[in-house]
């Protein structure tokens, strides 16, 4: 069998890999790649491979660094089928228009500018149109229904945990003769985290692509996150600011929601006007409320109990843009928590322009912020942020809450894999983390008893 590492390797985003088994290229996930704007822009454009010469594409989870980059694809050439979870496909669905929206309306508001200056104008990655051809390839399997791929080579989903319907790919092939068993993680949830269940087991490992994004460190306990949130929160109430909270619609925003709802019904919070602003994260929501098959236990009992998780007073959803826009001139406290995640596109954009050189204001960094996104270098204290082609000086606060992350740590993923047996693993490959935390990460799963560990550079090809 062949591996060839053509995203997230060496880096965080656009997650894409190929596993060539029996003369068959299988793409596992086919994410966007972030940071600096012309080297992701090429990158994007650019696959590392053929498109047309993909037999199958098996797609772990909706995030736009695994998902975002499929209609490119389907674009440039690839015409099978891409399988993934029910939830993972009815938020594709979703994420698939939105990212061609926001594209367009991101594109159409930097053009007027580069027009004005006598500059090339930008284009979509892909239109609407073309986003909607992507849908229509998507082909969703229930979590542990195995199914037929190919001949010898079986797929089967199971449960990550890391947002609605991730799934770790389970590939067992025979090859010459020998019948092994191949473990895609895509990214590894936590455990004991609100929502979702915790990530399944599986034994028998053979080879192994796992992430690493926090391959290096340990998070605060999930303990300390009602605490920080009722502090910033009440902070804002005192500051008459706002807080700003960048957050991927799908998982991030339905876990904010949820433990703002908990402070509100707990009284730990005072009562002040909360915006989800961003269409993509209230039509997630919504995928959320449906797909309740992977709701953990104390979801399910918060609603029986009469709660709804994702709708409370106050909390307002915006979706119409004029509403959108009068929140820059609101007055606090307040809160609005919007897309995209790592601040690269879409509303929070606006927000950011409209409210970081005050210092009334907090920024909360919630997740993940990948290197040289706008969300990093906010995360970093940079003085100046340059947003839409326009420098504003970082005057708001921020803070940060790591225990929000919906990624397992070096030690939890460590205690996931000894938990599916370390022995049996032959060959594992670190991806999707920077440096050094691949480099811990690896170390670390040869401490453990694996075999052989590989940190692959992009484009770089195993035969095993």
């Amino acid at each position: 069998m062949k591996f060839t590492f053509n995203g997230a390797a060496g880096e965080v985003t656009g997650s894409s890999h190929i596993i060539t088994i029996n003369g068959k290229n299988i793409l596992l996930d086919c994410g966007l790649f972030q940071g600096k704007r012309k080297e992701s822009f090429e990158k994007n454009r650019n696959f590392l491979f053929k498109p047309e010469k993909i037999n199958a594409m098996l797609l772990s989870h909706a995030h736009m660094d695994h998902s975002g980059n499929v209609p490119t694809l389907i674009k440039k050439g690839y015409q099978g089928d891409i399988y993934c979870t029910d939830a993972t496909a009815d938020l594709c669905e979703i994420m698939f228009r939105d990212c061609a929206y926001i594209q367009t309306k991101d594109v159409e508001y930097v053009n007027k500018r580069r027009g004005r200056q006598g500059k090339t104008l930008f284009e979509p990655l892909y239109s609407i149109e073309e986003a909607e051809v992507a849908c229509t390839k998507l082909r969703s399997v229930p979590y542990e229904k195995t199914f037929k791929l190919f001949d010898d080579i079986e797929v089967t989903f199971h449960d990550a945990g890391h947002i609605l319907g991730s799934a770790i790919v389970e590939i067992v092939f025979v090859e010459n003769g020998q019948k092994k068993k191949l473990l895609f993680t895509g990214d590894i949830g936590r455990t004991d985290i609100p929502i979702l269940k915790d990530p399944v087991i599986v034994k028998d490992v053979n080879y192994l692509i796992t992430e690493s994004t926090y391959g290096d460190r340990k998070h605060p306990p999930a303990s300390d996150v009602k605490g920080k949130l009722e502090e910033l929160v009440n902070e804002i109430c005192e500051s008459g600011g706002k807080l700003i909270i960048p957050a991927f619609s799908i998982g991030r925003t339905q876990l904010l929601v949820l433990l703002l709802n908990q402070l509100h019904d707990e009284g730990k919070i005072r009562k002040l006007p909360i915006y989800v602003d961003s269409p993509l994260s209230s039509k997630a929501t919504k995928v959320y409320s449906k797909h309740r098959e992977c709701w953990d236990k104390a979801t399910v009992d918060f609603v029986i109990g009469g709660e709804r998780p994702f709708d409370f007073e106050g909390l307002h959803y915006t979706e119409d843009v004029n509403e959108s826009m009068a929140l820059n001139n609101a007055s606090g406290p307040m809160i609005i928590i919007s897309a995209s995640g790592m601040c690269e596109a879409g509303r929070i954009l606006h927000h950011l322009k409209n409210n970081i050189a005050d210092p009334k204001n907090t920024v909360l960094i919630a997740g993940y912020m990948a290197m040289n996104t706008t969300g990093r270098k906010i995360a970093e204290h940079q003085p100046e942020i340059k947003i839409f082609g326009e420098i504003y000086p970082l005057a708001a606060k921020v803070d940060e809450i790591s225990a929000l992350s919906a990624h397992a740590d070096k030690y939890e993923m460590l205690d996931y894999f000894k938990r599916c047996g370390t022995a049996s693993i032959e060959h594992a490959f670190c991806v999707h983390g920077e440096q050094n935390a691949l480099e811990h990460f690896s170390g670390a799963l040869l401490e453990a008893g694996v075999s052989n560990v590989h940190i692959p550079s992009p484009d770089e090809v195993f035969e095993l």
